[in-house]
């Protein structure tokens, strides 16, 4: 029968406290039960503060657990809520505090009409599974189990009053034309002689560009995209998987110079999509992709693939994968074998030894590795860095588990004042993972974009072009070499470097990063339209810095409002947001802001000098010139000498005729003609 129940309406969502039901519209969104009490306790006190002690309390009140649960089923309720109509997200986190529920919400009693109403009494629709993909013809290496049945209801695990142990963290976490005809003439007999061998040749040229997986032209290699595999069982405890077995791919076809491989960072917005081969394609501008699925059901797995030609749309190959979960490791070795026979690609000695299987690390190890990938893909980099320290603790000889928590402590530090210490950490884990695994290319990048943002530029140059050697194809590496020259001040030879990553791959740091060498240069409109299409804290900081400079304050002070209302915690968003005061005529209160952000950049060691530097711009706009001299000293004996912008920024016009401003400009070109003269000794 249909009964009428008491719920909260909010968005396109109703919540059901007492049949534990989230509904988006018709459908019903399933949510493990303390990830449902979360969202309830946040529902119930929308538009407040909810400290995190106070939902500790509430979600678990008669046991003691660890924080990262709650981070979890916050991280786990962002992705199943999406975002509000406006941009917002519905769960807000306040730094430091707790979260606040942003939605206006609606409690809706047992006298709403009819269209409320939800049916019970064998409540549960059990929808089939759609069939996978037939599998390859030949047999499978990896371990062969035919799936169990699937249950109706997957029962919740259990939350255990401790956490001391790993696996009893894993637990907690796991709720959740023909030629032309030769005339007859004389010299039919040559001319025929000579076409023949021509042919001969260019069918062997082609047969060789097909083999190594490049054009006919030999312009560029073939670019491939691995997109996340989507779940099929629609379960958020395993939604995890597809996004880091998807980079786990990817890392291991990074090494490969006949293809270029698309960055985790390029398709982590395909994440549980359906999608349309050929505009994903030229989206991405790719011409292959590899697109997948997968299905948990207690210990078993199945992992279906296919690799997609798009241009004709035509299937290359496809995959299925039945193993057992603790043989997780195995599938990124086996799908990677698959995709180098299905485009016929002869590798070098060197790219054949990469592509030998990883050592086998424990399989919680293996989880907590995938786990912090996914993590710091959605940019909830304390829960990355929490889940690959707990991988490290485990399994301390797995390079890349190294790689990649350097990687999180090097943006935690430069982004949400991590500070000094996680930059150290930072650089003694890629170390650790380089003395593991000395050809890694990603440790290597990784370390070099922490000298860049830690006063070290000239350390980073080495590096990257070193990787470059043996990795000419590799867009990030070439994007971290424009990254370095533009702390330098070698402004043309930055875009030149970011321009040819972005040929080789156009997503390269899209969701991230910006191309600000254009705007050191003074070319403003080039800068805001190379932008990403995206609105992050960091893109929609850039947008407004580009409009401040072209003088339309009004719209800059839109973008900066904006990113500090998204997350208040962010150098860069605090640097807009006192800008946005001072367009408001409120100087002292932007300037108060600044001193904030001073303060904590001095107490916790914060040392990207590019963003200090941005915090003596907005001083010397606001007013202050000794604050904005003593932090533009910083921002250059920390390693930002960008000498050519110095001498044109319109925002250092209040200081330039101050005591001591043309000692710092002297000490800025010194720098920037040595780095010059090193590393482009004829210019």
């Amino acid at each position: 029968m249909r009964l009428k129940k008491k719920h909260f309406q909010f968005g396109v969502f109703r919540l059901y406290p007492t049949e534990q039901l989230l509904l988006r519209e018709e459908t019903s969104i399933p949510l493990a039960p303390k990830t449902f009490d979360t969202l309830l306790v946040l529902v119930k006190n929308s538009g407040h503060l909810v400290t995190r002690d106070e939902l500790m309390t509430a979600v678990w009140p008669d046991s003691f657990v660890e924080e990262t649960n709650l981070t979890v089923n916050i991280s786990l309720l962002r992705k199943a809520l999406g975002d509000l109509a406006d941009g917002r997200p519905y769960i807000e986190t306040v730094p430091r505090k707790g979260y606040r529920f942003n939605a206006e919400v609606q409690e809706c009693d047992d006298s709403d009409d009819s269209s409320d109403e939800i049916q019970v009494g064998g409540q549960l629709k059990i929808v089939a599974m759609p069939p996978p993909p037939p599998a390859s013809l030949e047999p499978s290496q990896a371990e062969t189990r035919p799936l169990s049945r699937i249950p109706a209801v997957i029962p919740p695990a259990l939350v255990s009053p401790s956490l001391e142990s790993s696996d009893r963290l894993l637990a907690a976490i796991r709720q959740e034309p023909a030629p032309a005809s030769a005339r007859t003439s004389g010299f039919k007999r040559i001319l025929y002689w000579v076409l023949a061998i021509a042919v001969i040749v260019t069918a062997a040229a082609i047969y060789r560009m097909k083999k190594t997986g490049t054009s006919v032209a030999g312009s560029k290699p073939r670019a491939l995209a691995i997109l996340p595999f989507r779940n099929l069982k629609q379960d958020p405890s395993t939604d995890f998987l597809g996004f880091s077995l998807a980079d786990a791919v990817i890392s291991k076809m990074g090494y490969i110079s006949a293809v270029t491989v698309r960055p985790s960072s390029a398709i982590e917005k395909y994440r549980n999509e359906q999608i349309d081969p050929q505009k994903v394609a030229a989206a991405l501008n790719v011409d292959t992709l590899l697109t997948g699925s997968f299905l948990k059901d207690g210990d078993d797995l199945r992992i279906t693939t296919q690799l997609i030609d798009a241009k004709p749309d035509k299937v290359i190959w496809q995959d299925t994968i039945d193993l057992k979960y603790e043989k997780l490791l195995s599938v990124q070795d086996r799908v990677a074998q698959q995709i180098i026979k299905g485009l016929e690609l002869n590798l070098s000695p060197a790219e054949a030894e990469h592509l030998k299987p990883d050592q086998e690390i424990s399989p919680s190890a293996y989880e907590y590795y995938l786990r912090g990938v996914d993590a710091y893909g959605l940019n909830d980099f304390p829960l990355a860095i929490k889940m690959l320290e707990k991988s490290a603790a485990m399994e301390p000889n797995y390079a890349l588990t190294w790689a990649h928590l350097g990687r999180a402590y090097t943006t935690n530090a430069s982004l949400q004042f991590g500070g000094l210490e996680q930059y150290r950490n930072a650089q003694a884990v890629y170390e650790k993972g380089l003395g593991l695994n000395p050809s890694l290319i990603e440790p290597r990048i990784y370390m070099a974009n922490l000298f860049t943002d830690t006063g070290r530029v000239e350390e980073a140059v080495p590096l990257l072009r070193t990787a470059l050697e043996t990795n000419p194809n590799n867009a990030e590496a070439h994007w971290e070499l424009g990254y370095a020259y533009r702390f330098g001040g070698m402004l043309p030879e930055s875009i030149a470097e970011a321009e040819k990553a972005r040929a080789l791959d156009p997503e390269v740091k899209m969701n991230s990063s910006a191309l600000n060498s254009y705007f050191y240069q003074g070319d403003y409109d080039k800068f805001i339209q190379s932008l990403p299409a995206n609105d992050s804290v960091y893109i929609l900081f850039y947008r407004g810095f580009g409009e401040y400079y072209k003088k339309d304050f009004s719209e800059a002070a839109k973008y900066f409002d904006r990113a500090y209302g998204l997350d208040p915690s962010l150098l860069q968003a605090q640097v807009g947001k006192a800008l946005s005061d001072g367009i408001a005529h409120d100087d002292a209160k932007g300037l108060e802001l600044l001193r904030q952000t001073e303060h904590m950049i001095s107490e916790r060691g914060v040392s990207d000098a590019e963003g200090i530097y941005k915090v003596a711009q907005a001083y010397a706009v606001l007013g202050d010139k000794a604050s904005a001299l003593r932090v533009l000293r910083n921002a250059i004996e920390g390693g930002f000498f960008s000498y050519p912008y110095f001498l044109s920024d319109p925002l250092l016009d209040p200081i330039r005729h101050e005591s001591g401003f043309a000692d710092l400009m002297n000490q800025a070109r010194q720098r920037h003609e040595q780095f010059k003269n090193r590393f482009f000794p004829a210019r």
